[in-house]
């Protein structure tokens, strides 16, 4: 390819491809990372790719870095997606793994919160996630816009170069509720505010889904590029990503049953499974995404005809297919009301939806809410909202505490955080998101420590993690019932500073020294680095 990819999404109408390589165990001439390299290096050869893009620990497992594998193709003049997830690497780590993907000439970026650990060393690793993927996208673009560091002078600050990258994020319109996929697409709001320049949907086989993706990023005004993944099912997938086993990958009961049946014939269901990724594809073309992004166990031939068979569909074929690909759940929400005719979506916002956030409707979602809940919303409200009268007396009494002695500024915390690890099964991180999540603490109830929003890997409202809901579906629901919910992430990011913990979070609060404190100076243009 003559253009990058860059160029190609944003100066073209060229629709692109490309291709997921998934890394392997062990050095990269073994046999695996053999057969891997060599599969790329065939793909680079082949003129139809836009990009290559590789995986970083995939489903939480040790894998060869994905630059290791990179660093081969991009010699070759090959464009390469590298992804960056967050949970086995702090922010300082991510900013060094940052400027080394920049200073070997990786530019486009695939930014992850990233699957939750699930095998290590003698145990399972420990995660880390820092930051998120909305975060990671701030730091980055902050890197694109020539970091502030400190300098070489005590009290000097020094700007570094810009970097390039070409920032890309994940969404999943796969979900079974309204109360994880509407925070799903606000995430999403945030990720392009933050810095995404493209966007890949999640992994699922549901035409109106696909479609609805793109009302909504039509709806709500934003300016970016969605590509489709479209990934090749064989049996053994199937059957994986229908248990759950990868977080975000959706495999109906219905669409399993299909994949069985085919896979009883002769070539394994072979020429069935690229037949159906060929459909994807055009249905992908024919709603107007940028472009598809191809995934799944195959060979060089496989992607080969996976495209030759989609150039060979008659322009309005899609519409056929994507009445046919109609894999959805059980009970599942849309954003927007079914078009029969079409088995996809009207641009009318669902009915249903709109008669949810009906003030009648919201008064009963109020009424059974937890009376613990719209207790912190006053309490709050008139004790920690900056401005208040409560405010203003915390502060008066955190700063006598503060000058009267360690002994004292102990004592008050220990009352502290016994009061809020009952009410909140408080960490003492010292810089608290409780208001940021309705109330909901995100170092004990959430697996990934999530505080800009959700990450992709909920099934059915459940954390990919253990049996618990997720921490922003229950937030979703808390601040629906006060008709609050489209506001939950219009905030400036939250990065936690680690500085604070084991440090009171009131006294953080009323002094100034929390993360809230920070996003002032943020919206008063004083950008933290």
């Amino acid at each position: 390819m003559d253009l990058s990819f860059r160029e190609a999404l944003t100066e073209t109408d060229d629709f692109v491809f490309c291709v997921e390589l998934v890394t392997s165990r062990g050095v990269i001439i073994e046999k695996h990372g053999k057969k891997v390299l060599e599969l790329a290096r065939r793909l680079v050869e082949w003129d139809h790719i836009h990009a290559l893009s590789i995986t970083d620990n995939p489903g939480g497992n040790a894998m060869l870095s994905p630059d290791t594998l990179g660093t081969d193709l991009i010699s070759r003049g090959q464009e390469i997606i590298i992804h960056l997830s967050c949970k086995d690497w702090n922010r300082n780590a991510l900013q060094s793994r940052a400027w080394e993907l920049a200073s070997a000439g990786f530019h486009n970026i695939l930014t992850l919160s990233g699957d939750y650990p699930t095998g290590g060393y003698r145990g399972q690793a420990a995660p880390v996630f820092d930051i998120d993927s909305v975060g990671l996208l701030e730091m980055l673009s902050d890197m694109n816009r020539g970091l502030k560091v400190q300098g070489l002078r005590p009290g000097s600050v020094e700007r570094l170069s810009r970097t390039q990258f070409f920032l890309g994020a994940v969404v999943s319109p796969f979900k079974l509720q309204e109360r994880e996929l509407i925070p799903q697409y606000l995430k999403l709001a945030r990720k392009v505010e933050s810095g995404a320049a493209f966007i890949i949907t999640q992994l699922g086989y549901d035409s109106r889904k696909f479609d609805e993706l793109l009302r909504y990023v039509a709806l709500k005004g934003l300016k970016v590029p969605a590509i489709a993944n479209v990934y090749v099912l064989n049996l053994a997938a199937a059957r994986y990503f229908h248990r759950g086993d990868m977080p975000g990958c959706v495999v109906t009961s219905d669409l399993l049953r299909l994949v069985e049946r085919q896979a009883a014939s002769p070539d394994r269901g072979k020429g069935f499974f690229l037949e159906l990724a060929a459909r994807q594809v055009a249905v992908a073309r024919g709603l107007g995404y940028r472009g598809a992004y191809l995934g799944g166990h195959l060979a060089f031939e496989d992607y080969r005809k996976v495209l030759e068979t989609e150039a060979s569909f008659g322009p309005d074929d899609w519409r056929t297919f994507a009445k046919e690909i109609a894999f959805s759940q059980r009970g599942e929400f849309y954003c927007f009301d079914p078009d029969p005719e079409t088995g996809l979506n009207t641009p009318q916002v669902s009915r249903a939806y709109l008669a949810s956030k009906e003030e009648e409707a919201l008064r009963r979602a109020r009424m059974d809410l937890p009376l613990s809940y719209r207790l912190n919303r006053r309490i709050h409200n008139g004790v920690f909202e900056k401005g208040s009268l409560g405010f203003k007396l915390g502060q008066e009494v955190y700063q006598r505490i503060e000058s009267a002695g360690e002994r004292t500024k102990v004592v008050a915390h220990a009352v502290e955080h016994a009061v809020k690890a009952v009410a909140f099964d408080c960490r003492d991180c010292g810089d608290c998101s409780l208001p940021d999540i309705a109330y909901l603490c995100p170092e004990s109830q959430c697996a990934k420590n999530q505080r800009n929003g959700p990450c992709g890997g909920t099934r059915q409202g459940k954390c990919e993690v253990g049996e618990k809901e997720c921490i922003w579906a229950l937030a979703y629901d808390r601040l629906k019932a006060y008709g609050e919910e489209e506001a939950m992430l219009q905030r400036p990011v939250v990065f936690r500073d680690a500085a604070l913990r084991g440090t009171s979070a009131w006294a953080n609060t009323f002094l100034g020294r929390d993360h809230h404190a920070k996003q002032s100076e943020t919206a008063n243009g004083k950008r933290q680095t």
